[in-house]
């Protein structure tokens, strides 16, 4: 992936000291830099004398010099009272996530002065973005190295990651929907004309033809994905050429990946690949997920984006995997078994990592996961919608211990289940959902603000609607 690049448009006002803004324009600078190693910033320096945004004619400069460098997002602090009209100008014509905040005021001077008054100037500045209709973030009016101002700054930097992975995505489409699954159904020009996301479909026959000719001469470079395959879990239960199958099968996407440009693929995982090629694209799946490249079960497109948004908010550090709400805990009312039948990524796996085969479709194939996952704090997302309404479902949990369960399976306990599946039931969500370690539910929250037509539904518990 690409650096994320944010804008640094530092703004002051001539009635306020000067001074004390270009000294917290450097200070504010230096903060993030150590806050978000991994971010380009675009400043402002050479646009005037100062690096500040301080009228409307540095608006269109600043406006023109961010577009140019492709920049995600904006991040405007007010190193005095800042000026309001040139932030949004320089706001609406970038066009991209806007975060407002500023230093907290020292105490007046012996003679009463005041310096700065950067809260004053950021109440003013939020009152005319909305009325330029610019959506934008904000962190409360804080001290440059106050913990709300670094999770503030965090959470916006990996908002804005969603965002730019979510709008304009290109997600590939492996055949289509499995026969019965009704509910997998999506609206390909919707998504298009709405949110800028396109689907790129490849033909199964295309696919299993690709894998046959690889398996039939196979490359030393194959044979050596192969090798490391069948060492990365317990490949005693599969047959003999499952390991270069799956090798070749991997290949194919990644290539397929490439020369497409995709940010996540759904697939179409049964049956016919099956009777093409013998094996579950299940393992493979898991793998290229733990590259950061999201795989769907299913031919679930909007699964896809849901895994997408996720991986992006950790900036592709942390796997993601798909599961189905499947049955409630035998034994604990607020508990509900997250499952698949084996394509969760090895590295969240607690104990052995063993490959099966799969249990129910006829035959009974090579390469499906065969682990339970590990303890730890579970953020659950679903992107869906129906009959033009999309909203984003946003919950998150606790993984317990439960009955052992054949595939790949963890248990969670959530605060009061029965509102999870109210609205599940109620939609417009359909039974996959995307999951990954950790606490997303402020992030997505944030991110869903710069996405226009879709809503964002919590689970609200404790901290995690804040």
């Amino acid at each position: 992936m690409s650096k994320l690049k944010i804008g640094y448009m530092p703004t002051k006002r001539r009635f306020f000291s000067g001074e004390d803004a270009f000294k917290y324009k450097g200070i504010i600078r230096a903060a993030i830099g150590k806050i978000a190693p991994d971010v380009e910033f675009v400043d402002l320096e050479g646009l005037n004398d100062t690096g500040l945004l301080a009228s409307v004619e540095d608006a269109g400069a600043a406006a023109k010099r961010f577009i140019a460098a492709g920049v995600d997002a904006v991040f405007t602090p007010h190193c005095n009272f800042g000026c309001e009209e040139a932030v949004a100008i320089a706001a609406k014509k970038v066009n991209v996530p806007v975060l407002l905040w500023g230093p907290r005021d020292e105490s007046p001077l012996a003679n009463g002065e005041r310096l700065r008054d950067s809260q004053c100037g950021l109440f003013a500045t939020s009152k005319v973005l909305q009325r330029f209709g610019v959506p934008f973030s904000y962190i409360i009016n804080s001290r440059v190295d106050d913990p709300v101002f670094v999770e503030g700054f965090r959470r916006f930097v990996a908002a804005a990651d969603v965002v730019r992975n979510f709008k304009n995505a290109r997600i590939g489409q492996i055949a289509t929907r499995p026969k019965d699954f009704y509910s997998v159904i999506v609206n390909e020009g919707e998504l298009l004309e709405r949110f800028g996301i396109q689907t790129v479909p490849m033909d199964m026959g295309k696919l299993a033809a690709e894998v046959r000719s690889q398996v039939k001469n196979p490359s030393e470079a194959l044979r050596a994905e192969a090798e490391a395959l069948s060492k990365k879990v317990d490949f005693s239960l599969m047959t003999a050429d499952a390991p270069l199958k799956m090798a070749a099968l991997r290949a194919a996407l990644a290539k397929w990946k490439r020369d497409e440009g995709l940010n996540a693929a759904a697939f179409q995982c049964w049956d016919q690949l099956q009777l093409e090629i013998g094996i579950c694209p299940c393992f493979v799946n898991s793998v290229l997920i733990e590259e950061g490249f999201p795989v769907a079960c299913e031919t679930d497109i909007h699964g896809a984006l849901s895994m997408l948004m996720q991986q992006a908010a950790s900036h592709f550090a942390e796997p993601v995997f798909l599961a189905d709400l499947t049955i409630r805990h035998p034994d604990d009312d607020n508990a509900e078994l997250l499952w698949h039948c084996g394509a969760f990524p090895s590295a969240l796996a607690d104990g052995p990592c063993k490959l099966n085969k799969h249990f129910v479709l006829p035959g009974n194939p090579d390469g499906v996961c065969n682990w339970k996952l590990k303890k730890g704090h579970i953020t659950v997302n679903r992107f869906d919608g129906v009959r033009g309404k999309y909203s984003l479902f946003s919950g998150e949990c606790d993984a317990v211990d439960g009955p052992f369960n054949q595939g790949t399976y963890v248990y969670v306990r959530m605060p009061d289940w029965s509102v999870w599946e109210e609205k599940f039931i109620y939609g417009p969500y359909l039974h996959h959902v995307s999951c990954v370690y950790g606490s997303l539910t402020p992030v997505m929250k944030e991110a869903v603000r710069f996405i226009d037509g879709l809503e964002f539904d919590p689970v609200c518990g404790g901290a995690s609607c804040r």
